[in-house]
């Protein structure tokens, strides 16, 4: 279970570039669920990972992960104390790898996440069996590959193994923040594929970000709409899946209409006082 309790962020505070990224945000998230994330540019969907993952201290409110019965206050965990317990995918296929390391010692370094990395002993015998027929099921000839630098891999090559990483160590909560993004078609595909393969297998607590709403309709058993902060829609269940595309398109139809009604009344008020 991850439950956050009025979750606030603010960036630059008290200046131009002021931004209220996250404004109470309240969520609970069950054990082994699903949960899809969409919303507008700038509404606090990757703010939201990065203060579950622990990238940065929040100004307000509690984040707490574990059991319903023994759930932990991790507020104020620093982010490699999360790692264990948390595998983050972020859209740069590139960010989540070491691009002079071999994809073996990428997966090494991934299976000591949030412990002390002693690499040698798992560059060889049963862990590189393992990581062979782990890298078999993606189907693109890597388990081939163990040896060859990471960072000569393709962009969906890549992020796959990102992917496995994540979930190497059985974390409880998976964070994918717009993971397929900067894949082409065909890759992004393989990746969904391979996340609804892999989200089955572990039964993390999985938290998805995307800006695709094929994605956000077929994917997950919850979806949750953000907007300037705060949570808009939470749908779950047989309403979550009734959800089409068009549905989708209309709800960020109607969220820009808000903030088109908030912007008139704002300059109105701002014109009552001149």
């Amino acid at each position: 279970m991850l439950r956050l309790d009025s979750v606030r962020k603010t960036f630059n505070p008290g200046t131009a570039n002021e931004v209220r990224a996250l404004a109470g945000v309240d969520l609970t998230l069950e054990d082994g669920s699903f949960t899809v994330v969409i919303g507008t540019n700038g509404s606090g969907k990757s703010t939201l990972q990065g203060a579950i993952s622990g990238a940065f201290a929040l100004d307000a409110g509690r984040i707490l992960l574990g059991s319903a019965d023994a759930a932990v206050d991790i507020t104020d965990w620093p982010e490699h104390r999360r790692a264990h317990r948390v595998g983050r995918v972020f859209q740069d296929p590139f960010a989540g790898t070491a691009p002079d390391l071999t994809v073996a010692e990428n997966l090494a370094l991934a299976s000591k996440r949030g412990s002390m990395r002693t690499l040698a002993p798992l560059l060889r015998g049963a862990k590189r069996a393992a990581w062979r027929e782990l890298l078999a099921q993606i189907g693109l000839g890597l388990e081939h590959r163990l040896d060859d630098p990471i960072g000569l891999l393709s962009g969906g090559q890549r992020q796959s193994i990102t992917l496995l990483m994540a979930t190497l160590t059985n974390p409880e909560l998976l964070l994918l923040d717009e993971h397929t993004a900067a894949l082409d078609p065909r890759s992004a595909e393989l990746v969904i594929g391979l996340t609804e393969r892999l989200v089955r297998q572990s039964r993390a607590t999985t938290l998805m970000v995307t800006h695709s709403m094929q994605q956000a309709a077929s994917l997950g058993d919850r979806l949750i709409a953000m907007h300037r902060g705060r949570v808009y829609l939470d749908v779950s269940g047989a309403e979550k899946q009734r959800l089409t595309e068009n549905d989708l398109l209309g709800l960020f139809i109607q969220m820009r209409r808000d903030d088109r009604f908030d912007e008139a009344a704002c300059s109105a008020i701002r014109a009552g006082y001149r």
